[in-house]
């Protein structure tokens, strides 16, 4: 019998998500839109109805990004990658390009959440804090429910709640979620 874990396909990687500057996504509409801040960091970049793009450079070999409806900017990245990174690297002028790659990389991102790299940081971990604890209220909420004799209206009230943060979380809208697992916590 073959293991199942063999017999599995790696999930893509996921699109990355930035938190983005108030206002930013429609001065940069204003400037030319997305593909056009891309057109500055990138080369071969192609532009699509819905101001997304995608591009490449150096290492980068693709780089696709848009603002989602939330005004936030969702980016996916495919690197250079054994072989043809060894290849990459040991050509000459490879190394200066692959820092150049990453500088690129990094002034995009800076023009277009309008965050330095350390603030890009500080709003992941403030996400990841805010979803932990939606995470956390609805453990608490399951097991307090577990525990004690709760009335049936209540129950259904926790049960909503419950399913608006796990959609919250799954939508990535964790300071929805964040904001759902608080008034759950009040619930009990």
């Amino acid at each position: 019998m073959r293991n199942k874990i063999e017999l599995m396909k790696p999930l893509p990687a996921p699109m990355e998500t930035f938190e983005v500057k108030r206002g930013l996504v429609k001065q940069v509409a204003a400037d030319g839109g997305l593909n056009a801040l891309a057109s500055n960091y990138f080369d071969n970049v192609e532009s699509s109805e819905d101001d997304s793009f995608e591009g490449s450079f150096g290492i980068l070999s693709k780089v696709s990004g848009q603002y989602n409806e939330k005004g936030k900017l969702v980016v996916d990245v495919e690197q250079l990658k054994g072989p043809e990174l060894s290849d990459f690297l040991d050509a000459e002028g490879g190394r200066e390009k692959a820092m150049e790659s990453r500088q690129r990389w990094s002034g995009f991102l800076d023009q277009a959440t309008g965050y330095t790299a350390k603030q890009r940081g500080d709003k992941a971990k403030e996400s990841a804090k805010k979803a932990s604890k939606a995470k956390s209220a609805i453990s608490q909420a399951k097991h307090f429910m577990e525990m004690a004799e709760v009335d049936e209206e209540l129950a259904n009230k926790a049960a909503e709640l419950i399913t608006e943060i796990e959609e919250a979380l799954q939508n990535g809208d964790n300071s929805r979620a964040a904001s759902r697992g608080e008034k759950l916590g009040k619930l009990f």
